[in-house]
């Protein structure tokens, strides 16, 4: 890199701070020190627990933006480079622009800065340029003379006629309208201030199966400011199925009017009638680039940033669903027995270790039209006995009502039973990661698998398959993908390492999003543990091929060796804090296991005893946290649940009835709740509580145990409308 273009990284660097501190609201020293840990390739998991000092305590949702923003910045100043590069090569470079340039970080700004130099395709204006009438469009924006006079003037035989003069110059004038910064940020803020969104549906679609659920949009308008992330998705995707014909709409006239104004300034109060007649013609040219260059253009652009901003709602809510499903409460180490329930192919059941192993796996007939129950309670009996089964997972997939009944009436009380959500299940089963796992084994033992393994540690199991199908997102194939691919990874990344993973017993796939490593570090690890046998300390990961230095202090602290030597290897404690915690140990007179195990020698540490330049109070605080509960998982404990026997179906339900449900999904709109009919039941956000709820998260969470009344049943359009609210009840 030249000295000159490292002296420009390194403002850039500052520009790049100061910025992303106003924008975010966040200090510039902060900011500065988050870019410097992210430039030297440290994760935002291990930033935000082992770095605190550096980044004033950020939390990861600050450091995320951070990074988002330094990355657009980057991105927006490759733009400025090719922008600047290409004005230059026209030949039409000048210091005021370059400087324009350089200071602006803004995009839309940029663009506007840089559409009158961009190669264009061949436009009416470009056509009339090359007759030689650009001129001739100036003189008639001085009103200079006569608009015939003077455009006789430049008739030839390019240009035949007067009349095709003067159209050239009004394509001129339009187009310079069009391209013009002041008449787009006047367009620009009209959208902003007035716009509405508007739907309609394709006559000829309107009758179709397929539109019926568009039907709400079939006539529609709202302020395009107050649409919500749902209702603009819904309407994009009806527009881009062919049912619906949307478009962004301002109040045309009053725009024209506006902009005639600004452009005729020089000649609207001159009574002379040439100059009347300039005006005219820039008002014609005027309303003419409005209408076929400048409207089209922000409408796009408005079309584009209200998508942008409904996919960024639709992704943050689809990764707070994600979370909150990956840190579902687990049941731990036990032995379980996974069923996959089912009518006509059985009920396939699987018998696990306390470690996730296939024990055994067999098929059992309870229900019709096979129906063999005898012989289906006696393999459960045997199964539950001979592998010592002490919890019992069921699919909520089809049949798993009368699947949990059978086995309660088998087993009665004396084994737990947990109703598991198999969405994604299938395809666990039949993707790459199922095959490696179980080779011999078909798809139907791999779903069995999964739903037991579950209920034992939701997070390592759900990381093996696609977010978008474990069925808690929406609109999640209309958003943008990569920008949806980045959130989610990011949100499991940071799930993973929150909770820590068992160093001895984690999978590839779980270990691949621990913080630092990625598949290949991940593969190396497991390879290492099944030669070598299981890690007895977290130095060991030195030895691992290709895991050097700076993996290791990414990743250490997030892994977890239970029953090692030194039990801080069990914590979240970082080993380049152990010989800290051995001081702090040392000057109290005892050994670490020591400090860990008794509260009164906790209470006796003066944390500013050991603050120091490399580590502060926070730190400090972490770790003393740590030592009061090594390795604590951040998850809730799990509950049993049981649905109500009186309805199994959507014809049981009766208005008015009240139920138990389970939060399975949260929109922006509400919550969805399964109530064991095989169709989860609305509780519109304006039904989740006596109160105003401005965020559904706000009142629920996935998973959560709720009591529902039933308002409406909709069987023909199977929609089931439920509510949380209190009176009435």
């Amino acid at each position: 890199m030249s000295a000159n273009r490292l002296l420009l990284s390194k403002m850039e660097q500052n520009i790049f701070a100061k910025l992303i501190a106003e924008r975010l609201g966040i200090r510039e020293k902060q900011v500065e020190g988050t870019l410097s840990l992210l430039d030297n390739g440290s994760t935002i998991p291990f930033i935000a627990r082992y770095r605190k000092e550096r980044t004033g305590s950020l939390d990861e949702v600050q450091i995320a933006a951070i990074a988002e923003q330094n990355e657009r910045l980057k991105e927006l100043a490759k733009r400025k480079d090719t922008i600047i590069r290409t004005i230059t090569e026209l030949g039409k470079m000048t210091i005021e622009l370059q400087e324009r340039i350089n200071d602006c970080w803004d995009t839309t700004a940029l663009e506007d800065i840089y559409l009158p130099y961009k190669p264009k395709r061949h436009t009416r204006a470009q056509v009339a340029r090359e007759q030689g009438l650009e001129p001739l469009a100036i003189l008639l924006l001085r009103g200079e003379s006569r608009p015939e006079v003077v455009a006789q003037r430049f008739v030839n035989e390019k240009t035949p006629s007067v009349e095709i003069a003067l159209q050239g110059a009004r394509d001129i004038i339009a187009e310079m309208v069009s391209e013009d910064e002041r008449s787009r940020q006047t367009v620009r803020g009209a959208f902003r201030r007035t716009a509405y969104i508007n739907a309609k549906v394709v006559r000829a679609k309107a009758e179709t199966e397929e539109a019926q659920k568009y039907s709400d949009y079939f006539e529609w308008s709202e302020p395009l400011k107050r649409c919500s992330s749902h209702r603009l998705l819904a309407m994009r995707r009806g527009e881009a199925e062919g049912v619906l014909r949307v478009n962004i709409t301002i109040d045309d006239e009053e725009a024209v009017q506006k902009l005639q104004r600004q452009w005729k300034t020089n000649l609207q109060t001159s009574p002379v009638k040439e100059e009347r007649d300039c005006v005219q013609l820039i008002n014609e040219a005027v309303a003419d680039g409005y209408k076929r260059l400048l409207c089209p253009s922000i409408e796009n652009e408005f079309a584009a940033s209200s998508k942008e901003r409904a996919d960024e709602e639709a992704i943050r809510v689809f990764a707070e669903n994600l979370r909150q499903l990956l840190l579902s409460a687990p049941l731990g180490q036990k032995r379980v027995m996974g069923i996959d329930p089912g009518f006509r192919t059985g009920c396939k059941v699987v018998c696990l270790d306390a470690h996730g192993n296939l024990l055994h796996h067999d098929a059992i007939f309870p229900h019709p039209p096979v129906r063999k129950p005898a012989e289906a309670a006696q393999s459960l009996t045997e199964m539950v006995g001979k592998y010592k089964v002490e919890a019992i997972a069921i699919g909520n997939g089809t049949a798993s009502r009368e699947t949990k009944g059978f086995v309660e009436m088998v087993l009665g009380t004396s084994t737990a039973i947990y109703v598991v959500s198999e969405d994604g299940a299938s395809v666990y089963s039949a993707s790459k990661v199922a095959r490696e796992e179980f080779p011999d084994e078909d798809v139907t033992v791999r779903g069995a698998v999964s739903i037991g393994r579950r209920l034992m540690d939701p997070l390592a199991e759900l990381v093996k398959i696609d977010p978008k199908s474990i069925g808690v997102g929406q609109y999640q194939h209309d958003v943008d993908q990569g920008m949806l691919k980045h959130c989610l990874d990011q949100t499991v990344e940071s799930c993973v390492n929150s909770v820590g993973v068992n160093l001895n017993t984690a999978s590839v796939h779980l270990l691949t999003y621990v913080s630092g490593l990625g598949p290949a570090l991940a593969k190396n690890i497991v390879d290492y543990r099944c030669k070598n046998g299981a890690f007895t300390s977290r130095a060991q990961l030195k030895k691992v091929s290709r895991l050097g230095p700076s993996a290791f202090e990414q990743c250490a602290g997030f892994l977890r060796i239970n029953d090692a030597e030194n039990p801080l290897d069990n914590s979240a404690v970082h080993p380049e804090r152990y010989a800290l915690v051995e001081q702090i140990a040392k000057d109290l007179g005892c050994k670490v296991i020591d400090l860990i195990q008794k509260k009164e020698l906790r209470v006796r540490v003066d944390l500013n005893r050991y603050v120091s330049p490399e580590v502060g109070l926070p730190t400090l605080t972490d770790i003393m946290r740590e030592l009061e509960k090594p390795g604590r998982d951040p998850r809730e404990a799990i509950e049993e649940f049981e649905f109500d026997s009186r309805v199994t179906s959507i014809d049981d339900l009766i208005p008015g009835m009240e139920l138990l449900g389970i939060v399975t999904n949260i929109t922006n709109f509400g919550a969805f709740v399964d109530i064991g009919v095989h169709q989860d039941g609305l509780v519109h956000i304006s039904q989740l509580a006596d109160k105003y709820v401005s965020n559904p998260t706000d009142v629920v969470h996935l998973h959560q145990h709720v009591t529902v009344r039933v308002l409406e049943v909709d069987r023909r359009r199977n929609r089931i409308s439920l509510s949380m609210k209190h009176h009435g009840i």
